[in-house]
């Protein structure tokens, strides 16, 4: 047989009914909605922190309707720590959708659920074919890692000729029985052997037709994005304090940490005291700069420079507007939290309990 030739489902199911992981949270009582809610969290997420995720989830919101009455803000509190916010509001939208526009019932068509908000073709190919059994190819970044060495694909995924020969073999190699097997067991083996680095060529139940292995190029596949440099931003978080509350407004929809609660910001360079003038309606306050983080997003990096305002009168000018709330150290509201601003929240409630 030459390499790369052989149909990868025989030995991979195979392989997959002794060693693929069967105890996995939403393995258990599998149905549309929880697969749907698991495959929304493992994207760019390891299976370990998705777990305790998952099953809170579960608990809070165990049906579409349920998530789809739950407000936003209860939504985003769970997912506070999981990062790529808008997986959360998107999941929220589409449970609306599904409630008011699919009188409740989960999708069971491919283009349907393609119309939801956060799911695109490989997503709803996994539910589909996980929780309903119907043959659809799936490319998550599991996949495209297992497909790109077995087939020595090269390029870049992300320009559309490459992308094409990447859905032509998934099709090309999904099986028509044991779908949801055969999707649960090609993500199985990119996760757990054919990893991106240290790969375990020699247990992979597909090293005999593995064109990477076969020319010892593993390290060449998959193709990377073209690198580029990073941009540094920088940014002042105003944490401005009264006793033990702390002022958080709500950021808009979109962009970074979009919904979510976080501190005020100010550009570098801008006057902390001239935004207190305004702001805070000329209440005493006393300025303490801190140390800058820095804080990483997939196209740039952000230096955070936390900036604590102790108010010496919390201003009522700010305590009837919608977007405003203050932040209650010893009885924390459950709402959604920015992941630096959860952490500067901790170590500000750390120093108050010391004093």
């Amino acid at each position: 047989m030459n390499a790369g030739c052989e149909n990868i489902a025989r030995p991979l199911l195979a392989w997959y009914d002794q060693h693929g992981r069967h105890d996995l949270p939403w393995q258990a009582g599998v149905s549309l909605y929880r697969t749907w809610v698991s495959e929304i969290m493992l994207q760019q997420t390891q299976v370990a922190t998705v777990i305790p995720y998952f099953e809170r989830f579960m608990t809070s919101f165990p049906s579409v309707d349920a998530l789809a009455d739950a407000a936003v803000d209860d939504v985003l509190h769970h997912w506070s720590g999981l990062g790529y916010y808008a997986r959360a509001r998107n999941l929220h939208k589409a449970a609306i959708m599904i409630r008011d526009q699919f009188a409740g019932n989960f999708p069971r068509d491919i283009d349907e659920l393609v119309s939801l908000p956060g799911i695109g073709r490989s997503t709803a190919g996994a539910i589909l074919s996980l929780a309903a059994g119907q043959r659809h190819p799936i490319l998550d970044g599991n996949v495209k890692r297992v497909l790109a060495r077995h087939f020595a694909i090269e390029g870049w995924v992300g320009t559309t000729a490459v992308a094409r020969k990447f859905w032509d073999h998934a099709e090309a190699q999904t099986p028509e029985r044991r779908v949801a097997d055969y999707t649960q067991a090609i993500m199985d083996l990119g996760a757990t052997l054919c990893t991106r680095s240290k790969p375990r060529c020699t247990d992979c139940p597909l090293r005999e037709s593995c064109v990477a292995l076969a020319t010892n190029s593993i390290g060449q596949f998959p193709g990377r994005k073209p690198k580029t440099t990073k941009p540094l931003r920088a940014t002042q978080m105003l944490i401005a304090c009264y006793q033990r509350e702390v002022l958080l407004h709500r950021r808009p929809a979109t962009g970074i940490w979009g919904g979510l609660w976080s501190f005020p910001e100010l550009d570098v360079g801008h006057s902390v005291e001239d935004w207190c003038a305004v702001q805070l309606a000329g209440a005493g306050f006393v300025v303490q700069r801190r140390s800058a983080v820095r804080h990483s997003f997939s196209h740039y990096e952000l230096d955070i420079q936390p900036v604590v305002l102790n108010l010496a009168a919390a201003p009522s000018i700010l305590r009837d507007r919608p977007d405003v709330l203050w932040y209650d150290l010893d009885v924390p509201q459950a709402i959604g939290l920015a992941a630096p601003v959860s952490k500067l929240l901790a170590i500000l409630q750390q120093e108050r309990d010391t004093d």
